[in-house]
This record gives C-alpha cells, structure tokens and sequence, in this order.
C-alpha cells in the first residue's frame, strides 16, 4: 500500500440518513445536504447512495456543484442552491432544472426577469445574519412572491448544535412570524435542528453533517476509515529531536515510524502532539509537528510495528480528530485531499 487510503462506508452513511428521517417527525421529506463534494466524500456516490434510501431532494453551495449532482443522479432529483440565483448562472439553473433559493431583493428581480416560470425557494434571515431576506424585506416582498408560488422557505439555525441556547428559540419564533399563514413548504432544521425536536421540523429537514458520521448526531455511525502507510521505521536515542522546529524531544529511547499523509492530505497541522493514530486498538501518539506529507509516530509500545496506522476509525472519529487540532468535523471532512485512494462499501 503506497498511499494513504480512505474507506468510504455508504451502508453507514444510508443507516445515518434514515435515522435522522425516521427522527423528523410529520415532516413530508427528509432532503439531504451534499454540497463540497458529498462534504469530501464523492458527491456521486454519496448522493446516488441516498437516492436509492428514498432521498429525493439534495442541497449544494453553488450552481457548479448543482452540474456535478444533476450528472449524478439524472432528471429525477430536485436540487436546491443555496446561494441562490447568482449573475452568470442562468443558463445553468434553466438547463439544469436547479432550483435556487433566492437571498435577496436583487436575486428575485433577476430570477423574476430572466427565468419568470422556472421553480425556486426563497431564503429569511430570521437571526444568523449569513443569508436571506430580512423581515423589512420580506414584508415588502413577501405578497408577490407568495402569488410565484416559491417551492420552499427555508431559513437557518446559528446555534442548534447547543439545545440550550436561547438563539434557537428566537430563530424559530422570527421564522413563524415571516412565514405562518403561507401556503409553501417550510424547512429550518438541518441535523442540529432535527434533534431539537418537533417544533422544528416544518414539512423538510435538510441533515448535512450527521449523515457523515459528526456531531451533533452522536448516535451516527461512523462512515469515513482513513489508514496511512509506515515508510520508515527509526530509532531515536534520548536527547534527539524529531520533526521541523525540533519541536518533539526523545526522553527515553523511541521507535519512530514515519507514514506517508500529511497537512497537504487535510490532515491539519494544528494539531500537533495532541492527536494519536491507532494500530488496531492501541493508540500510538503522534511525535512532532505534522507536515506536508509525513507524519511521525511513536510507535516505542508495539510489539510489532504494523504496514500502516490508522486515523478515522472506530476509535477516532471525525470530531475527535477535530478536537485534536481545535476545529470541527466539517473541516477534517471536506479538508481530505485527492492523493488518497478512495474504496466504497
């Protein structure tokens, strides 16, 4: 094994999307969010995967990601755009039948004008202040959009990975106000929002994150396996540095096994002598900085130095890892790289 090697598990991923569907009650459908590439996973498979679970609708960042979906899975899908109608983009929504979820007064007019019978959303700031119309703007907009019979109305939750904080239930009481009495579909929960309950459910969900194995899904399944192969085995006396700064010191005498993955595989510096690889069940602690390409290991307790350590796994997690390097989930997902060779199950 010359490279490093990532296991896609879709069974994982199918079971974590069902969950989440069986946990949004009295919703019409469960949607799936599969923008940044199936958050780096291989939007293909991962999106014909959900497909053949019963999803049949998927949200992307941009009209360009849209392309690569509508490649994917075919006319049967609706594929939603988060950032809505941008300038340059109208060929591609009308060509690809993407819907867009238009953000502001300016993308209604341009939708309006130049696509005026061709399906969209619309998005509400009720609180995040990231996207969508603000409820001065929706006042001022919201009958005659209403008569174009939007598709959905949607808005998003800054802080649903936290039930406690209060910011979720002003959220959901702004997006009632800008929306009750209105004949459309309503979503507001991504997979923070579906585990906040009933109250946030509307007619979609939209779970992102938690069909990928990461918080706030705690109960998720784990779908990435990430392996790095041993190059090199050393041993280092005590007193000897290893790594760029010297930042890593031998006290003892110390078998180091240096692997072939690194920052430039996704694998984030900061994190440093904090994060530990696993050989089977033992963790092995990393020994130095990581860098662009290698990583070194203190491999001293095994009996045996094993071809390779592994680095997503059923010990390790994807926010567990994130920890280790002081981010989250989503970060360590999409940051994975193309050198690794990539397996589906």
């Amino acid at each position: 094994m010359g490279t490093a090697r990532i296991r896609i598990d879709l069974g994982a991923l199918v079971a974590n999307w069902r969950a989440l569907d069986a946990q949004s009650a009295n919703t019409t459908e469960t949607g799936a969010v599969v923008k940044a590439d199936g958050y780096g996973l291989g939007v293909d498979r991962v999106a014909k995967a959900l497909a053949r679970a019963g999803a049949r609708s998927f949200y992307v960042a941009q009209a360009e990601e849209g392309a690569a979906l509508r490649n994917a899975l075919g006319r049967g899908a609706t594929i939603y755009v988060f950032s809505g109608h941008m300038p340059g983009d109208t060929e591609m929504i009308r060509d690809l039948a993407l819907v867009p979820m238009l953000n502001s007064i300016e993308q209604l007019t341009r939708h309006f004008e130049a696509l005026p019978t061709h399906p969209f959303g619309v998005q509400l700031d009720s609180g995040m202040n990231r996207l969508g119309l603000e409820p001065s703007e929706w006042r001022a907009a919201r009958e005659i959009v209403v008569q174009q019979r939007p598709r959905l109305l949607m808005s998003h939750l800054a802080c649903a990975d936290d039930p406690d904080d209060p910011l979720n239930a002003r959220q959901l009481g702004q997006f009632r106000d800008m929306t009750d009495g209105i004949h459309v579909p309503r979503s507001i929960a991504a997979t923070g929002g579906i585990l906040l309950g009933p109250d946030y459910h509307f007619d979609m969900t939209r779970p992102g994150i938690g069909l990928y194995g990461g918080l706030p899904h705690a109960d998720a399944r784990s779908v990435v396996h990430l392996s790095a192969p041993v190059i090199q085995v050393r041993d280092v006396d005590p007193g000897e540095p290893v790594g760029y700064g010297a930042t890593w010191v031998a006290e003892i005498p110390t078998r180091i096994a240096t692997l072939q993955a690194g920052y430039a595989d996704g694998l984030i510096r900061a994190m440093g002598d904090n994060a530990v690889l696993f050989a089977g069940d033992v963790p092995c602690p990393l020994a130095g900085r990581v860098s662009m390409d290698l990583l070194t290991v203190d491999v001293t307790h095994l009996d045996e130095v094993p071809s390779h350590l592994d680095i997503l796994c059923a010990h390790q997690g994807v926010d567990d890892l994130a920890e280790a390097a002081g981010t989250i989930g989503y970060e360590i997902l999409t940051s994975l790289g193309p050198r690794y060779r990539r397996s589906y199950v």
